[in-house]
């Protein structure tokens, strides 16, 4: 079984089409084929069911990969060690973000990592937050931070860098947009501007409001905090947002309440994954984060 085999299968499991993999892998179509068939030969195995020219895994296929992913993830990260070990403050970062942390957490705390390390480079990877912690626990990144901090998790190392709480977010035409705070049973009968189902963002807000007795009336839906803001400035709705995220500036046309009944807060910290070791600079930059949150809040006291 050779690397290049692997990386070949991963290509083509993930696109499944052999043409499509060939085209990305700038290799021939005829290679992949080759090294495919070889590889399942080996094996034993059919890890491919053909369709034309369509491809997808059986479901020994779909075991074999999920491994293959991981290890070539640890190959491609023990590279990066060797290449890091000599001077750590010269190597990348891969790290991932929800859009709530976009606009101000990360982009503070990368601009103050990178007056101490300037050499430092960063990949970045947005998503949501299951698939976040998902992209850790395969491997694709090795750290990532979210919001709220999963607990006693069996493959993840949370750490809390700050908490943080959830304020309303109203049109300036509302008939509340006066007042100096709101409580969460006086917005029963509106209208809801929320995150997609699976969301984390949402199942917060959801289980806020059904703890004091309502279902929110969810008029639209958006993947995007901004979006979320511009909806509710548009006058489409009302909305629950992490407070962090208005830390820029309120919307024009839309206003903030503090929620006094109850107190909805989340925690904001960073995950690691529990079987493996951070690569060098990113031991560097984790260390950082819980140093400059720590002097943050002290400063903040």
């Amino acid at each position: 079984m050779e690397l290049r085999q692997i990386k070949y299968f991963i290509e083509v499991a993930r696109r499944e089409h052999v043409t499509e993999a060939a085209n990305a892998l700038h290799v021939a179509q005829s290679a992949v084929s080759r090294q495919l068939a070889n590889l399942e030969e080996e094996l034993g195995v059919s890890l491919f069911i053909r369709e034309g020219r369509s491809v997808r895994l059986t479901p020994i296929g779909k075991v074999f990969h999920q491994h293959m992913e991981q290890a070539v993830n640890l190959i491609d990260d023990a590279a990066q060690i060797i290449d890091e070990y000599t001077d750590p403050e010269r190597g990348t970062i891969h790290v991932g973000f929800p859009s709530s942390l976009a606009s101000y957490i990360l982009p503070t705390a990368i601009s103050a990592f990178r007056e101490q390390f300037p050499l430092v480079k960063f990949h970045l990877f947005q998503g949501s937050y299951y698939e976040l912690k998902e992209a850790v626990v395969k491997g694709d990144i090795n750290m990532a931070l979210l919001g709220p901090v999963p607990n006693n998790d069996k493959k993840l190392k949370g750490s809390i860098l700050f908490t943080e709480r959830m304020v309303a977010l109203l049109p300036k035409s509302h008939r509340f947009s006066k007042r100096t705070s709101i409580q969460l049973a006086d917005l029963r009968e509106e209208a809801f501007v929320l995150f997609p189902n699976g969301y984390i963002l949402r199942q917060l807000i959801m289980s806020a409001c059904g703890q004091i007795g309502f279902q929110p009336l969810v008029s639209f839906e958006g993947q995007d905090i901004d979006a979320i803001k511009g909806l509710v400035a548009a006058g489409l709705g009302i909305s629950i947002v992490p407070e962090i995220t208005l830390v820029d500036g309120v919307p024009h046309s839309a206003v903030k309440l503090p929620i006094t009944d109850p107190d909805i807060k989340r925690t904001v910290g960073v995950v690691v994954p529990k079987d493996r070791e951070l690569l060098p600079t990113e031991k560097l930059f984790y260390h950082f984060l819980l140093d400059f949150f720590r002097r943050l809040e002290e400063f903040q006291n």
